[in-house]
């Protein structure tokens, strides 16, 4: 029995005519991907670093695809609500998220989410990394990483740190490094990014920690003078600033991921060819001006990397929750 005929026969009677008919629907779905656009759900509001380097990505995706990747930003419960609506998603291939570290490794841990983190998506891969820089007021007596832990361990010391968002990667990060070097600091909260650094502009608190993109102009221009930068390597966004590693904290490397996330059950060969497209995409010249205009850097990882990097994010992330004793109001 052979040609054609002959195999639609087999299958017919191996699987049934509707079994046949799915896989062959799905094998010329996945031939013809993408036949149509596809929508990358950012969990964040519009004009923010994930928001901004999702667009770089998806306008790219769009030219060397040529079908339209569209951003769609579903935000709410500091971006879990944007999970949610993608882990109900079909998993074909046409609703993509574009996550951070905070919210597929950090949250888990701190809400009851309403969908299972670890089973509900297929990563893609990473695309990028924003490291985070420890900053304080330019009136601050404190020029070094190591002079700023001795004032903070002074029995009368009265510094804080500005906090801009409890649960946020920012706030662990701080957490992370406050319990690596030592140091009990309360916190001074503020609702988003940029209060938190005004409030440090001011001395209202006296250190903080953000991702590099939100502090370089402040550094550049002599109000704000860092400190420390979180990545492994001294980063092309600041190369003046030495990294934790440097200044007596070998393990400290915290990095702002941003990863492309699919539904669980999306099929393998859409998986392969979204992340060879994101690779392409993240490491074209003119993406890489884009993104260092904006303190991002590259970090492109493929799908079979996924795993093993999930599982290592949520490993670290779930014991300085419970080490500090890390609770969302």
């Amino acid at each position: 029995m052979t040609g054609p005929i002959g195999r639609r026969r087999f299958l017919s009677a191996s699987l049934g005519a509707a079994g046949a008919a799915s896989i062959a629907a799905r094998a010329q779905a996945q031939g013809d991907y993408p036949s149509r656009p596809v929508t990358l759900v950012v969990p964040w509001a519009a004009g923010g670093s994930t928001d901004a380097v999702a667009r770089i990505l998806a306008a790219k995706l769009s030219s060397d695809v040529g079908r339209p990747f569209v951003v769609d930003n579903r935000t709410g419960a500091n971006g879990t609500i944007g999970f949610a609506s993608v882990a109900r998603a079909r998993p074909d291939g046409y609703t993509l998220l574009v996550g951070t570290v905070s919210t597929y490794a950090m949250a888990p841990h701190l809400y009851q989410l309403p969908y299972d983190n670890g089973r509900a998506f297929t990563g893609i891969g990473l695309v990028a990394a924003m490291p985070i820089i420890l900053v304080v007021p330019k009136a601050s007596p404190a020029r070094t990483l190591a002079e700023f832990i001795e004032l903070a361990k002074k029995p009368n010391s009265r510094m804080a740190y500005a906090n801009s968002g409890s649960g946020s990667s920012t706030h662990l990060a701080t957490e992370l490094f406050l319990q690596s070097a030592g140091i009990d600091m309360p916190d001074v909260g503020y609702r988003g990014g940029a209060p938190a650094v005004q409030g440090t502009l001011t001395g209202e608190a006296q250190m903080v920690m953000q991702a590099a993109s939100g502090l370089v102009p402040f550094i550049q221009s002599g109000d704000l003078r860092a400190l420390a930068i979180s990545s492994r390597e001294r980063s092309p966004v600041a190369p003046e600033v030495p990294t934790f590693r440097e200044q007596g904290f070998p393990d400290y490397e915290v990095l702002e991921h941003i990863a492309l996330l699919a539904p669980a059950g999306t099929p393998e060969p859409i998986v392969r060819r979204l992340g060879a497209a994101a690779r392409a995409a993240m490491e074209a010249p003119e993406t890489l001006e884009r993104l260092a205009a904006l303190g991002v850097t590259p970090d492109v990882r493929p799908p079979e990397d996924w795993p093993a990097y999930f599982e290592a994010e949520n490993a670290k992330w779930r014991e300085v929750i419970r080490a500090r004793n890390i609770r969302v109001q």
